[in-house]
């Protein structure tokens, strides 16, 4: 493989991954913040890519970011209201809303489970004229996408330091004191949700946009990329503050993204690739565990080795 090659596709392995890093923002909030494991990540992603994408082929281009993020936060409202309203398991109201959504994308979509963008303009088409005959010039997804993402961590790390922020931390962390404190749980968890999912809408709307493409699929499998990429990125960075976490999301994202990248450049069949995405989970999950039980796996290997020699 030449480098032009290998140069090419680690860009694209790097864009994906800028761009995917905003869902494992999402669920950095609602389930390493607030404690919440928010199952409606993979149809909240393609609600905000079909919205996206109708919202520019309409040609607003620009509105359709808050038009995304917009449907993102109805999305998380709905999941929120069922847990903290009407008294659904939070797991299984990430499934009822997931299920809906696949019917409110289809409507959305206008009823087709495919959208083509190609003679659409978009925030990367527009960046791509801005950028002509610059030294940036074809570096348009990149630039934008560094721009929304840096952004967006700045946002999350000053959120999470106001009052509201430390509130959703406390509510996550001891639900029963926050209660004590007189601070309303309910509201804290409808806010969390809907701002993390603010940011998935996002992420899906940059994903269409890049792609030029909306499939009603384009979200499957996206909260097991991020939860990979979120325990990655917290392997990495540790359990620092909240920058050097948001930081270490947007790293794990970004290599999550290169080890797929690599198993694609394998030949590995496409029905495989979901069995990589729980494999690199497994891996992230228990590799820290591991970790800490290998001294004692290794005493009780050389202790039993040590009885049959003497035996």
């Amino acid at each position: 493989m030449s480098l032009p090659i290998i140069l090419n596709l680690g860009q694209t392995a790097l864009e994906l991954g800028l761009i995917c890093s905003l869902t494992v923002l999402a669920l950095f909030l609602s389930y390493s913040m607030l404690n919440v494991c928010d199952l409606s990540t993979d149809g909240c992603f393609t609600l905000g890519a079909s919205v996206g994408a109708v919202v520019a082929i309409a040609g607003h281009p620009l509105l359709s970011i808050p038009a995304a993020m917009a449907a993102g936060v109805v999305s998380g409202f709905v999941t929120a209201f069922l847990q903290t309203r009407m008294g659904v398991d939070s797991l299984l109201a990430g499934i009822i809303v997931n299920t809906g959504l696949y019917s409110v994308n289809i409507a959305i979509m206008g009823g087709s489970s495919l959208l083509n963008m190609n003679k659409t303009d978009t925030i990367f088409t527009m960046a791509e004229d801005m950028l002509t005959g610059t030294v940036f010039a074809g570096q348009n997804v990149l630039l934008v996408v560094l721009v929304v993402v840096a952004v967006a961590v700045a946002i999350i790390t000053l959120f999470l330091k106001t009052r509201l922020g430390l509130a959703i931390r406390a509510t996550g962390n001891n639900p029963d004191m926050v209660r004590s404190s007189s601070i309303n749980p309910v509201f804290t968890t409808i806010v969390g949700l809907c701002v993390a999912n603010a940011f998935t809408g996002l992420a899906g709307c940059l994903l269409a946009q890049s792609q030029k493409s909306v499939n009603i699929d384009i979200g499957t499998g996206m909260v097991t990329m991020a939860l990979a990429s979120l325990l990655i990125g917290g392997t990495f960075m540790g359990n620092g503050g909240i920058l050097k976490r948001a930081i270490g999301v947007v790293l794990g994202s970004i290599i999550f993204r290169i080890v797929y990248t690599v198993a694609l450049r394998l030949n590995m069949p496409a029905f495989m690739l979901k069995l990589v995405s729980s494999a690199i989970v497994i891996i992230a999950i228990s590799g820290p565990y591991l970790k800490k039980q290998w001294p004692v796996y290794k005493r009780r290997y050389f202790a039993k080795k040590g009885g049959s020699g003497n035996a």
